[in-house]
């Protein structure tokens, strides 16, 4: 006999009525949490250096995504680098299983660095906090117990996740969530505070910016991270470079150590790695590599077969040395131009930075001069209170840096 009683609506069967009205309408809420002052209007196109919102107003992009979007929107390459991955229907299998994207995309790392293995994970952040993971379990295998601690380095930023956090030299991203983890202690960038704080027995690793971009685009002195390197190797503690916002080609180099004269243990990398998708990487040497077993780590999402397809084909273009050039080339030219702009305005305390990567110390705060840009149609971020960011896509023009420039000019003088 079959039942005529009608089944419960999917959609509400599991629905709680609630017991009291809220507060305030739900509509005076964001539906994306609130942790960032978004600016409007709504961006809905990008194509070559620009962004076009609902409107039809274009803005030229000197944010990039934060240091991401490298080969610019839209690139007819990434597209189809895109497309071919997802013709083959094959997105994810999880790290389960091998794919050739991601064996191809770690392969090209080993061939064009000093790593001997690659972990592929899904941002920076994990990245770094990965690198610690694996940091400590070298450490546990150097013969002493507590071999674990993780130094910083002052002005660093490193992540928002626990480990990194600690590691993050921002007292307000830090403050709201203390207590912080343990075993990690940030050190003064000064070579005598380090070896006082680096124990041989207790030191697994120390981890720096080649140039630290949230804390005000500070280019690290090269001969401080060649004594920094020295004394890591004096007192066997792995040194960790973080370059996911200065690597691949910002710097007018693949990778920003190969100007420093030395390599690091580990190398840790995300923000242009596949042009706006989320992936990151963690480059570790053999002798880290070889205290790792399987179980020590994993990753649901990392290094999947459309990420990894698309960043293969990205890093092939980053590495260019055409466009190296172009970047160191078009770099020294902007540091010139802003330069220019300081003599003419007075307006500005400082000028840093290298490749595509620059910071500029203004008088007042830099939010302000941001929003005046952002009306002209220029985006902008800092990195302080008072320190303007500039991280345009690499394959950016002089003339579009120039319009930007002039934009940049009338927003200092409004």
């Amino acid at each position: 006999m079959t039942s005529t009683m009608p089944s419960p609506a999917p959609t509400t069967a599991f629905m709680a009525t609630p017991a009291a009205e809220p507060s305030a309408p739900l509509s005076a809420l964001p539906a994306i949490l609130g942790t960032y002052k978004r600016q409007a209007p709504l961006f809905v196109r990008g194509d070559g250096v620009y962004l076009f919102d609902e409107h039809g107003k274009q803005y030229l992009d000197l944010v990039a995504g934060i240091a991401v979007t490298s080969l610019g929107h839209n690139d007819p390459g990434v597209m189809n680098a895109m497309q071919e991955a997802m013709a083959t229907g094959l997105i994810h299998t999880s790290n389960l299983y091998r794919t050739a994207p991601g064996e191809a995309l770690a392969q090209w790392f080993v061939d064009h660095s000093f790593a001997s293995s690659v972990f592929f994970a899904n941002s920076g952040a994990e990245a770094n906090e990965g690198a610690f993971k694996f940091a400590r379990r070298w450490g546990g295998t150097q013969g002493v117990p507590n071999k674990h601690h993780i130094l910083a380095v002052r002005g660093s930023f490193h992540g928002r996740m626990p480990g990194t956090l600690a590691a993050t030299d921002r007292p307000a991203y830090r403050l709201p969530f203390r207590p912080l983890m343990g075993g990690v202690t940030i050190v003064e960038r000064d070579l005598e505070a380090l070896a006082a704080a680096m124990h041989p027995e207790k030191t697994a690793a120390v981890i720096v910016e080649p140039i630290q971009g949230e804390g005000g685009v500070r280019v690290v002195d090269p001969a401080f991270l060649r004594g920094l390197r020295a004394l890591t190797r004096e007192r066997n503690v792995l040194l960790i470079l973080d370059e996911i916002q200065c690597g691949l080609g910002r710097t007018g180099s693949v990778f920003a150590y190969e100007q420093l004269g030395f390599e690091p243990d580990l190398l840790t990398m995300a923000k242009p790695l596949a042009n706006g998708l989320p992936i990151g990487a963690i480059l570790v040497n053999d002798a880290v590599a070889r205290t790792m077993q399987p179980g020590d780590h994993g990753t649901t999402f990392g290094g999947g077969p459309l990420l990894a397809h698309v960043a293969h084909h990205v890093v092939q273009r980053l590495s260019d040395p055409a466009l190296l050039q172009h970047v160191r080339e078009t770099g020294a030219w902007f540091g010139e131009q802003l330069q220019g702009i300081a003599d003419r305005t007075g307006q500005v305390r400082a000028i840093r930075g290298t490749g595509l990567m620059w910071g500029m110390d203004v008088h007042e705060p830099a939010a302000a001069i941001i929003g005046r840009a952002f009306e002209k149609g220029l985006l902008l971020v800092s990195a302080g209170e008072h320190t303007l960011r500039f991280l345009p896509p690499l394959v950016i023009t002089k003339a579009e840096l120039a319009a930007g420039l002039a934009m940049l000019e009338a927003a200092m003088h409004s």
